[in-house]
């Protein structure tokens, strides 16, 4: 077995990781959410039919269903952090060309190249499991997973206040400045992960999958204005099932596939991604129709008459409260597994919507209905991808999450039409113009109660927690003492980590990869660069050393299962020049 490994470690860098990647989900979420303020006002602004307006939202949709799983089997094989900043650069370009456009085919093409962003969400997790402890990941994961919620979350009422009161051109300004935050924080603050699968990029699959993508979401999102039951919804529909399914024979076959469909359909998996489904269509329900019942009129006898600043603010607290429920995860998942919280999220999201039915007299109560609803929703959220990762090897971490993140993307998007068509049914037509009711309202959050109905059975189909395949860090010298004593009785690998000058490298990562690519351990070396490591069974391994200031190494090496320790020291190559 063979593993390259690149990157910069640079000083500082464990402790800047979570935030900087968090920050990065941020901005993918600040980018989705950019033009919900003025989506009523793009027909106008662009100079074009509602119709064709919609495609300004349909193309991200797209576009980052698309780039999800691609981006993140390219990090799987190339290099986590380089794919995290390739897709926000392309999101940066996209914005700044968007910033440039007041025609709708520039704002589509800009809008379409911002849609990449979306794989940035199992990239930071992938990166995440690669270089956090057992004890930090759990909380880490639950923020970057949450990430999504938040930034829409912040980002609404931001947004509404710029496109109130300035030219909405400055949203794409704002996102392109994010964007290019992200870049210069992620060059400076997190390292390369030495961990990459084997094998090549499947172009066919990749080919395969966003064809079949494409053919199944655009009816989704364009259904309503087509006709269900018209011959191009259910043609689409029809060509989609073909595709998907010849592309599932063709990832049977190959021997690097772009998804690992034998892995996809483990038990753990599978369900966890149709539940992921169901916690995407819950999500989407509350932004869809809280915004418009806030907004609407008084005269209607529901409407609660606030501006669009106000109502960004009483929807705020759902992100923000998925941000606060990440601490909580990370408590409730260490004792009891995600599993269990995956279950107390969807009974809290249960909680939420059969409140609200009978909270929509008022703004305050809105409030309150966006808080719980953000605690239960942020409490899924982060059980996903730890559901996710404990389930998949590590060199498959990038492309698991970036179908996880593509199921919830499909839960929203199925959210998206089925509520849309809910609320144009019950409408009441006053001058022309069609007016959701209260009604509607309420039927919207019945089949939200009902989507997550179904998440809880699927949650309780899963397996019961087992002990985490993720690897304890271990820092001081008596612990090391003690892990090396275990390497005596059980086997294993054990030496110093040194600079290429033969001098010790203190607190150096070294991380015990099997042939599978899976994380077997991993720990920090003591003072005078000595490591120990205990092996799971006999077979090929690679250590992967890095540490702050040195270009990283990966050593392979075999072994066959005796009780005595091989001594292995690991050289690191060089020192890398830092700025």
């Amino acid at each position: 077995m063979t593993l390259t490994t690149t990157g910069r470690p640079t000083a500082g860098a464990g402790g800047a990781v979570v935030p900087v990647l968090a920050f990065a989900g941020i901005v993918v979420a600040v980018m989705q959410t950019l033009l919900v303020p003025v989506i009523k006002d793009l027909p106008q602004l662009l100079d074009t039919s509602p119709s064709n307006a919609t495609w300004v939202l349909t193309s991200t949709l797209l576009s980052g269903a698309v780039a999800t799983p691609i981006m993140g089997r390219l990090g799987d094989l190339y290099g986590k952090r380089r794919l995290l900043v390739l897709s926000l650069t392309v999101m940066v370009f996209g914005a700044l060309l968007s910033a440039l456009s007041s025609t709708l085919l520039p704002m589509i093409v800009g809008r379409t190249l911002q849609g990449f962003a979306m794989g940035a969400i199992p990239l930071g997790i992938g990166l995440m499991r690669d270089m956090l402890s057992r004890e930090r990941l759990g909380s880490a994961m639950a923020l970057m997973s949450s990430s999504i919620g938040v930034g829409g979350g912040l980002a609404l009422p931001a947004a509404a206040l710029v496109a109130q009161n300035t030219d909405w051109h400055v949203l794409f300004y704002g996102a392109a400045g994010l964007g290019v935050v992200a870049i210069a924080l992620t060059f400076v603050a997190v390292p390369e992960s030495p961990v990459r699968a084997r094998g090549g990029f499947d172009v066919l699959g990749a080919l395969g999958l966003s064809l079949g993508l494409v053919l199944f979401l655009l009816p989704i999102t364009k259904g309503s204005d087509w006709g269900w039951s018209s011959a191009t919804t259910l043609g689409l529909f029809g060509a989609a099932a073909g595709v998907l399914l010849l592309w599932g024979l063709l990832e049977l076959r190959v021997s690097s596939p772009l998804v690992d469909l034998r892995t996809t359909v483990r038990r753990e998996v599978l369900l966890t991604n149709l539940a992921s489904i169901m916690v995407g269509v819950s999500f989407f329900v509350v932004s869809l129709v809280l915004p418009q019942l806030l907004q609407l009129p008084a005269a209607t006898g529901y409407g609660l008459g606030q501006s669009m600043v106000v109502a960004g603010l009483c929807v705020a607290p759902l992100g923000l409260t998925m941000m606060f429920t990440a601490p909580v995860y990370a408590r409730l998942s260490a004792r009891y597994g995600p599993r269990t919280t995956l279950i107390i999220g969807l009974l809290v999201i249960a909680l939420g919507y059969a409140g609200g039915l009978g909270l929509m007299n008022a703004a305050w109560q809105t409030v309150i209905t966006s808080v719980i609803l953000g605690a239960g929703i942020g409490l899924a959220y982060s059980s996903l991808p730890a559901l996710i990762v404990g389930a998949v090897p590590a060199s498959e971490t990038g492309a698991a999450n970036g179908l996880n993140t593509l199921m919830r993307s499909i839960g929203t998007s199925v959210s998206s039409a089925v509520i849309g068509m809910v609320l144009a049914n019950t409408a009441n037509t006053v001058g022309g113009v069609e007016i959701p009711t209260m009604q509607g309202f309420r039927v919207s959050f019945l089949i939200a109660t009902g989507a997550v109905g179904i998440g809880l059975v699927l949650a309780f189909c899963l397996p019961r927690r087992r002990p985490s395949d993720l690897p304890q860090l271990r820092a001081s010298s008596e612990e090391d003492a003690n892990l090396e004593r275990a390497v005596a009785a059980l086997g294993g690998f054990r030496g110093r980590v040194l600079a290429a000058d033969g001098t010790p490298v203190a607190r150096a990562k070294v991380t015990l990869i099997d042939r599978r690519g899976r994380h077997a351990g991993a720990t920090l070396s003591a003072e005078d660069g000595s490591y120990a490591l205990t092996v799971p069974a006999e077979g090929s391994y690679v250590l992967a050393a890095q540490a702050a200031g040195h270009s990283p190494l990966a050593s392979a090496a075999t072994h066959s299962g005796d009780a005595d320790p091989i001594d292995l020291d690991l050289a690191l190559p060089g020192r890398t020049v830092t700025a």
